[in-house]
């Protein structure tokens, strides 16, 4: 194991300035992809592309990033943590600044793959640092202060945008400000960043989906119901009778609910002996609030209440998965698992949208609830049977 990243783990400090780096970069992430994906949007809209050829456009965001996860681990190794994220800052703010001087639909492909490769590496890696850095104690509240973080950055990036606009270059150049600000925490905090040696880690990238298969499955639930919730929850809310702007303010209440609750779940994920009960308990919860949405639907004060406790808790299987995985691993092995993390929630990026669509053509509005409440017993089944099997070993070894 790198003596670096032992002596890093059993660190009783919190090392803030090596983990604010950290975090300022992921900040950026959230900041790029909340506004970079309705302004890009809204500018091919207002060119006349087609909403198909747009969603084409998308798509070349999940895949790159899945072409990515499996080469952060390799390039940071060649080049350096530090060097790298440095790298693909300011690759990814040259890539966003380049959609307002490109004037042929096609150069925006490789311009969206080439941003969000970088976003997808910056991701990974700033992952790895923040949990290399964190001491084991205080792991999940660090990891809780970087979730709220992210989705603050999240929530910036929509509301710049609706502040600004998507006329002319303002967007486009605060945006690459932004981005390149974030190398300056980095750059101060480069002595403490981690490092990947070659030792360990064989078998290949897919393997560590499979070492730990309780955090990777959380974050692949988490991916589906954010991206297939946040989808067509206003599609939802309208069938069962809400508005426009009830169904939105429903939306924002989930919102809240991960801003604010999770650096109080990670507290509690520091306390609790074995993560992955805290895990199970995530999914159950998200699995009673999905079942209870249509007895609670017509009562809009009761679903924005359950909603809001319902997002903050579905949302630390996220918190609470990575944590887990930081447990669990340490130097390579972190940093391919922080990459096999990210490539599970872009898968369910992809089956969470699909699922709960199918779901809602066959069984109507309650289909909604149902898809995602398939997600959480599925994981649930897994979760427990793993606690299971690891009871058991433990009393044959007894």
């Amino acid at each position: 194991m790198n003596e670096t990243i032992r002596e890093a783990e059993s660190d009783e400090r919190v090392h803030w300035r090596s983990i604010s780096a950290a975090i300022a970069s992921i900040s950026v992430v959230g900041i790029a992809i909340g506004l970079g994906i309705p302004l890009l949007s809204v500018i091919l809209e207002s060119r006349g592309y087609s909403s198909s050829m747009i969603g084409l456009n998308t798509a070349v965001a999940g895949i790159a990033s899945i072409v990515a996860a499996p080469l952060a681990t390799p390039i940071a190794m060649r080049f350096g943590v530090v060097w790298t994220m440095l790298a693909m800052i300011f690759a990814g703010a040259l890539a966003f600044v380049g959609f307002h001087f490109a004037g042929a639909f096609w150069m925006w492909f490789p311009l969206r793959a080439i941003l969000h490769f970088a976003l997808t590496v910056l991701f990974i890696l700033s992952e790895f640092w923040i949990s290399a850095c964190a001491p084991p104690h205080r792991r999940g509240l660090v990891l809780g202060v970087y979730a709220t973080v992210l989705s603050l950055g999240f929530a910036a990036g929509p509301w710049i945008f609706s502040q600004i606009g998507s006329d002319g270059f303002l967007p486009f150049g605060l945006t690459f400000g932004l981005v390149t600000l974030a190398s300056i925490p980095v750059l101060l905090a480069r002595a403490e960043s981690p490092r990947i040696v070659a030792e360990g880690g064989s078998g290949g990238f897919f393997r560590y989906i499979w070492i730990v298969p309780t955090a990777t499955a959380a974050v692949l639930v988490f991916g589906a119901v954010e991206t297939g919730g946040f989808a067509l929850f206003p599609v939802y809310g309208q069938r069962i009778g809400y508005s426009e702007g009830d169904a939105a303010m429903l939306l924002t209440m989930i919102g809240l609910g991960n801003v604010i609750l999770q650096i109080p779940i990670g507290m509690i994920s520091d306390r609790v002996r074995d993560r992955r009960t805290l895990l199970l308990v995530c999914a159950a919860t998200g699995l009673v609030g999905t079942l209870a949405m249509p007895w609670i639907a017509g009562n809009w004060h009761v679903m924005a209440g359950m909603l809001f406790v319902w997002g903050g808790v579905v949302a630390a299987l996220y918190t609470v998965g990575l944590a887990h995985l930081g447990a669990q691993l340490s130097g390579r092995d972190l940093a391919s698992a922080n990459a096999a993390f990210i490539f599970c929630y872009g898968l369910g990026m992809i089956l969470g949208p699909q699922a709960i669509g199918i779901f809602m053509d066959v069984f109507g509005p309650n289909g909604f609830g149902w898809a995602l409440a398939v997600f959480f017993a599925g994981y649930m089944a897994l979760g427990l049977g793993r606690i299971a099997v690891k009871s058991r070993l433990s009393r044959s070894e007894a």
